[in-house]
């Protein structure tokens, strides 16, 4: 299978430019005679919405709810460290995106108001820094309190307070919802430069439109007639995932670092041939399940291998390690 001729629709630009990165590359390269081995791995039929009826995660009203999912998904990056930080809920205690879910939850339950963009907007620095109370301290806290100030802001602004403005103005299609979201929120505008070009992939934009089919169950704020053509949420989980059954293969001095658990700083050039390999992979993969008769878009099979991922046996290959506000 070619990656640069079995393209899928690219109405956001992201996958011809993770095209253009891959054949110049140098740090990674793909191997599609390992996705056999893979696709036998994924559940079928593959998600069908993500899973949105767990414990930690809320609804309220409509408006309500989409403005959470929104605050959520604008904090929704960067979690590893060692010690990993901790948050405690219900009796258990969660990392990783788990950590910060819990997190909000529990604010939700001592009755602060995290969907009011006005509420948020008088929250002092140390005020939002206690919302993520735990076991150590959150990676990046003064990213997540500038994008805290940033949704409230952009609610304010240009939405008269309500997220469920512009899902109303995208017209139930996710690829102009991505379009409005990075113009109005800037730190969901996930762009990174490679050779002097721009290289677009919107991890968290298009996460945010997924997340608010499963909030939403599909209906109402929440259905979109085109997540099919959303690229895969090129993040750190999946390049690991995608390694470990051989499709992705490291330049052997990359391989080295990322063992080590040395950081791959981002906007590097390994960063972005890792996250350009992974949109191609998924694309590759979700072609490769059609061929098979199956039913099967970049976003579920993002999400099956995400999944896959949360079951990696200890001996699997570390995730690469990138500081970023984007994932």
């Amino acid at each position: 299978m070619d990656p640069f001729l079995t393209t899928l629709p690219d109405p956001l630009s992201i996958r011809t430019a993770c095209r253009t990165v891959i054949q110049r590359a140098h740090w990674v390269s793909l191997d599609f005679s390992a996705l056999p081995t893979l696709a036998d791995r994924l559940p079928h039929p593959l998600p069908n919405l993500p899973a949105w009826d767990h414990p930690l995660h809320w609804r309220g009203t409509p408006e309500q709810t989409a403005n959470y999912v929104l605050l959520l998904d604008a904090l929704n990056f960067c979690f590893w460290g060692e010690p990993r930080w901790q948050v405690e809920y219900g009796g258990r205690t969660y990392d990783g995106y788990w950590a910060l879910a819990a997190s909000l939850r529990r604010a939700l339950d001592c009755g602060l108001p995290l969907w009011d963009p006005h509420f948020l907007s008088r929250l002092t620095d140390a005020e939002i820094t206690a919302l993520f109370a735990g076991q150590g301290t959150i990676p990046l806290l003064e990213w997540r309190i500038r994008h805290v100030r940033e949704i409230a802001r952009g609610l304010i602004e240009h939405c008269r307070g309500s997220f469920a403005t512009l899902i109303a103005a995208a017209g139930g299609s996710s690829i102009e919802l991505v379009r409005l979201v990075v113009g109005t929120f800037p730190s969901f505008d996930d762009v990174a430069t490679y050779d002097g070009q721009r290289v677009p992939f919107y991890k968290r934009a298009q996460l945010l439109c997924t997340d608010l089919a499963g909030a939403f169950r599909g209906t109402g704020l929440g259905c979109f007639h085109d997540l099919d053509l959303l690229t895969a949420f090129a993040d750190y989980k999946l390049p690991q995932v995608l390694r470990a059954f051989g499709v992705l293969r490291y330049h052997p001095e990359l391989a080295a670092r990322i063992d080590a658990r040395q950081e791959i700083p981002a906007g590097s050039p390994e960063e972005v041939e890792i996250r350009a390999a992974t949109v191609l992979a998924v694309d590759a993969l979700t072609l490769s399940l059609r061929t098979r008769g199956l039913p099967a878009a970049p976003w579920r099979v993002d999400w099956a291998l995400w999944q896959l991922g949360q079951n990696l046996p200890p001996d699997a290959p570390p995730y690469h390690r990138t500081r970023s506000r984007f994932y």
